[in-house]
C-alpha cells in the first residue's frame, strides 16, 4: 500500500494542509493499515449524503474522543471534482484526519482507471498488501457501520499492537505474557532469592527465627558465668 503513494504528495486535510512527501512521512501513515480510497465529487448529490455517515463512521475509529487506541487505518479522498475549488469545498466537510491528493495530481484519474470505477461514491478498501479487500464498502459501511472494519480486520489478518510494555520491564525475561500478573501473584523462586539478596547468611530466616540464636548464646554465656561463681565458692 505504501508503494502505492511513494512517488506522490499527500496532504493532511487539518487548518494548515500539510503535506507528506517524504518516504520516512508516508510509511508512517500508510503501513500497516487498512486503507480506503473514497472516490467522490462535490456535485453528486449521493457523495454529499454519503460524506456525513462517512465521518462518522471514521471519527468513531480514529478519533480519541470515542476509541482509547484509534484503529489502523487510514482515508484517502480521491476528488473526481471538475474544478479544485469544487475539490476545496468538499474537503470542508471531510473528517480532519482525511488525507487527499492535490487537485494537480494526474495520479487521481489513474487510480480510477487502476480500480474500474464505475459510480460515485466509491470506498475502496485495501489490505496492507495493496491487495483489493473491498471494490466498494459503501453500502456496508451504511448498513453495519464500525462492525465492518472488525470484519475487514479478520480478513486481512492484521494484528494490532495497541499496547506498549513499560520501559521499567525492558530487561525481563518473559516466560509468556501472563507472567509478570503470575509474578505480582505467586511469589517465584528469583523473587524470594532478590528480597534477601543483602543478607544471604540468615537463609531465608525470619527476624524472630534470627534472633534466636543470639538470645540462646545469651543465655547461655550467662549460665556458664554463674557455674564459675558457684565453683569458685
Amino acid at each position: 500500500m505504501v508503494d502505492m503513494f511513494l512517488e506522490r504528495v499527500l496532504v493532511e486535510n487539518n487548518w494548515d494542509q500539510d503535506e507528506l512527501n517524504t518516504e520516512r512521512e508516508i510509511t508512517r501513515i500508510l503501513e500497516n493499515r487498512i486503507l480506503m480510497l473514497f472516490f467522490a465529487a462535490s456535485d453528486s448529490s449521493k457523495c454529499q449524503e454519503f460524506v456525513p455517515i462517512l465521518n462518522d463512521f471514521f471519527k468513531r475509529l480514529k478519533d480519541p474522543a470515542y476509541i482509547e487506541y484509534p484503529k489502523l487505518l487510514a482515508l484517502i479522498y480521491i476528488s473526481m471534482d471538475q474544478t479544485e475549488e469544487q475539490q476545496e469545498k468538499f474537503l470542508k466537510e471531510l473528517h480532519k484526519k482525511t488525507l487527499f491528493l492535490p487537485f494537480e495530481d494526474p495520479y487521481r484519474l489513474e487510480l480510477r482507471t487502476m480500480f474500474k470505477i464505475a459510480e460515485l461514491p466509491t470506498v475502496v478498501v485495501l489490505r496492507p498488501d495493496c491487495s483489493v479487500l473491498s471494490p466498494n464498502a459503501v453500502q456496508e459501511i451504511c448498513e453495519y457501520g464500525c462492525d465492518c472494519f472488525s470484519n475487514w480486520q479478520e480478513s486481512a489478518g492484521l494484528v494490532e499492537r495497541s499496547f506498549m510494555l513499560n520501559e521499567e520491564f525492558d530487561n525481563l525475561n518473559l516466560r509468556t505474557v501472563t507472567d509478570p500478573v503470575r509474578r505480582l501473584k505467586y511469589k517465584t523462586e528469583d523473587d524470594k532469592r532478590k528480597k534477601r539478596w543483602w543478607k544471604p547468611w540468615t537463609k531465608g530466616l525470619g527476624q524472630d527465627e534470627e534472633e534466636e540464636p543470639a538470645r540462646a548464646w545469651d543465655s547461655r554465656r550467662k549460665e556458664a558465668e554463674t557455674k564459675g561463681r558457684w565453683r569458685l565458692i
